[in-house]
């Protein structure tokens, strides 16, 4: 080991003989609380259902990460937070620029949301889940598999919701920050919320920053994966009376001198050299109004509304590594005004009704400049498409039903999405750019609950994906070295899903087991075009690397997953998770581009004296060699198998204040994920070996 693990492992260890010299002076009924002495929990999530209700008691799959998973994981994204997870994966092509990948669906197939509302954008690089920081989060819900129901266009791999603090109505003053440092990026970061109330009236504000500079991966520095970001979040609300509340939120979030390495390609004139991909900066802000009632008596009626905007503004730059400088500049905002309204009523005690309607439309006209060869010095308008929108409207029905042991929860959606843009093409094209698509919505679940640990349950469920607005009308040249052609009239892909699975929870054992299949038919994709076909959509001069966004005949997706946490003696609890996802592209009958590996984690935490509670975690991931190779042309390879191990160690030195001390990659493993983007040989490598130091209290 090096001199600096040498000195980490020594001082835990002094700490450690400290703490334990001095137990005896920790009464028991005054020692601080840890997560390790409590019971299994009914685990709640609000995403699956739309309203509280227990996971272990929906038909439906879920990941739940709470607010102390987050702070032992230390993730500094939802991409991150999700690695390891069953059934989720991560996509990336940078530090900041990742993704939470659902059964081997991604990106455009899977709906993120904060706080119940969409993040809406196109994504020409990194990843709009990095658009909030988990720093200030409570909770990450995750919801596997089509929830379109609820959710609308996009869920065809399901939801993802990041869970910030809300006001509460708690005479006083409350204080929560949090503090680290990791050595691989030598990245600092910080975190506070405050939460303050009197009478009707309730005040919740909350800030964080991180600085990370380029993190160290077994063999050096990784270029361009250092960047700072910063986000602010506030909520007023206002008590009517007992019943009803009005509530004005506000989050902004924003990242400085982002890079996405895994973007990197060489150009066709060698003066450029190589090309990269980042964004000087780019930010997020939300602006929130809504109301909410709480029913009462036999047949409660709860009600929330909500009217907001959204604006996410990027700046997608390109650079010459040989120039020096820019050669392509894209700056745009995507804008959201939105409208949700849905309440729940009790009609019968063995129903539970839920309906709503959201609305929303997505605008954006990109500015985006190229320069001209051979010099690039002077920049001419190269513009996708101008005044683009999307559009969507949906009604939605759910009704939970309960009949003594059995559970249905039946659902059905309407929606209709709308694309339409002034022009395409640097404004070349301006006929048959609009386009209407109406679709249904649905989900049966039934859940047979023999003993608590003992939960059946089967599923079928359908959704829908109406292209973006890149797919739709962007045509041009990007970041994978590449000339896409635009699809205006490209068709919506849909998702049928058939599950079964097995739930079962008691103070002692919780667990998940889910098998499923999911056949998405005219399946939205971006492929390679060559001979004429290339020159008909892209052009002679840019046929050589052309590529449209196309409906292919359909891909099958079949998996198995499992869960499990068991409390093998009072303290301590074992974690187990496993993955398991095979895609077929039907068109090609080879795998489905970029599916995860088999993937198997192994951990355990618990109390070792009152004040220290310590945890160890593995990571196993086979060797991924079934790739595509018709469909993708050499441009996915095999990624070798590894091992990572993690460990921890928290020290509760006062009632509501911990130190943790981690390594993560303890054995400096060099690996990259499958996912993770560049061309063969040079995808993104991961971090290696990192001392982490963070801090938490309450006040």
């Amino acid at each position: 080991m090096n001199r600096p693990s040498r000195i980490a492992l020594a001082a835990a260890a002094l700490l450690a003989a400290h703490v334990h010299a001095q137990s005896a002076l920790n009464a028991q009924e005054n020692r601080p609380p840890d997560p390790s002495d409590d019971a299994s929990l009914a685990t709640v999530t609000v995403t699956a259902k739309g309203y509280a209700a227990d996971a272990a008691e929906t038909p439906i799959a879920t990941t739940v990460l709470t607010r102390e998973d987050l702070s032992r994981k230390q993730a500094r994204n939802v991409g991150e937070a999700v690695r390891g997870e069953p059934g989720l994966a991560v996509s990336l092509d940078g530090a900041q620029g990742m993704n939470p990948v659902i059964r081997g669906l991604k990106r455009d197939s899977v709906v993120l949301l904060v706080d119940g509302m969409r993040l809406n954008s196109a994504q020409p690089a990194g990843a709009v889940a990095s658009f909030m920081s988990l720093g200030l989060a409570d909770r990450v819900e995750v919801v596997k598999g089509p929830a379109s129901v609820l959710y609308g266009t996009g869920a065809l791999g399901g939801a993802v919701n990041v869970r910030l603090p809300q006001a509460r109505f708690e005479p006083g003053v409350k204080f929560h920050a949090s503090a680290g440092y990791d050595s691989a990026s030598r990245g600092l970061r910080g975190a506070g919320v405050g939460h303050f109330s009197q009478g009707d009236h309730a005040l919740m504000l909350g800030a964080s920053l991180a600085r990370n500079k380029d993190y160290e991966e077994p063999r050096g520095r990784v270029a361009h994966t250092g960047y700072d970001s910063g986000a602010f979040i506030g909520q007023y609300r206002y008590r009517l009376d007992g019943a009803q509340q009005l509530r004005v939120s506000v989050q902004q979030h924003r990242d400085d001198d982002v890079w996405y390495p895994g973007a990197t390609r060489p150009h066709p004139l060698p003066a450029v050299g190589a090309i990269t991909t980042h964004s000087p900066r780019q930010t997020r802000r939300l602006y929130e109004v809504g109301y909410s009632r709480k029913g009462a008596g036999s047949h409660p009626l709860n009600v929330d509304a909500r009217i907001y905007r959204q604006e996410m503004h990027r700046t997608i730059y390109v650079r010459s590594s040989r120039l020096g400088r820019d050669i392509i500049t894209n700056d745009v905002t995507f804008a959201t005004n939105g409208l949700d309204a849905r309440a729940d009523w009790l009609a019968h005690p063995q129903h539970l009704l839920s309906f709503g309607l959201n609305a929303w439309r997505m605008a954006a006209s990109p500015d985006s400049r190229q320069g001209r060869p051979p010099q690039f010095t002077q920049f001419v308008p190269n513009l996708p498409f101008t005044h683009g929108r999307v559009q969507a409207t949906g009604l939605y029905l759910q009704d939970d039903m309960r009949f003594g042991k059995l559970n249905v929860l039946a659902g059905l959606r309407y929606d209709r999405v709308k694309g339409s843009a002034t022009s395409m093409t640097n404004r070349s094209v301006t006929r048959g750019l609009d386009r209407s698509d109406g679709a249904t919505s649905a989900s049966l679940g039934v859940m047979y609950e023999a003993a608590p640990l003992l939960r059946p349950y089967a599923s079928l469920s359908r959704a829908f994906r109406a292209a973006d607005l890149r797919e739709r009308y962007q045509s041009g040249a990007r970041s994978n070295g590449f000339y896409y052609a635009g699809s205006p009239q490209i068709k919506p892909e849909t998702a049928t899903q058939f599950e079964l699975g097995l739930k079962g929870e008691s103070d002692k054992l919780s667990y998940q087991v889910a098998a499923f299949r999911t056949r998405i038919s005219d399946y939205i994709t971006g492929m390679q075009l060559s001979g004429p076909a290339a020159v008909a959509a892209c052009g002679a001069q840019q046929a050589r690397y052309c590529m449209q966004t196309v409906n292919l005949g359909h891909a099958t997706l079949t998996g198995f997953e499992a869960g499990l946490r068991w409390q093998m003696l009072p303290g301590h609890w074992l974690q187990a998770a496993y993955t398991r996802i095979r895609g077929t592209n039907g068109d090609y009958d080879e795998p489905l581009f970029q599916m995860p590996a088999d993937e198997l984690s192994l951990a355990w935490e618990g109390r070792l004296t009152p004040a220290w509670s310590a945890d160890a975690g593995v990571r196993l991931v086979r060797r991924q060699s079934r790739v595509a190779t018709r469909f993708a042309r050499g441009t996915e390879d095999a990624t070798a198998g590894y091992g990572v191990v993690d460990i921890g160690a928290t020290w509760r030195f006062a009632p509501q204040q911990s130190l943790r001390f981690a390594i993560r990659n303890v054995g400096d493993k060099r690996y990259h994920e499958h996912l993770a983007e560049g061309l063969p040989g040079m995808e993104v490598k991961a971090p290696g070996r990192s001392f982490g130091l963070s801090w938490e209290g309450r006040f």
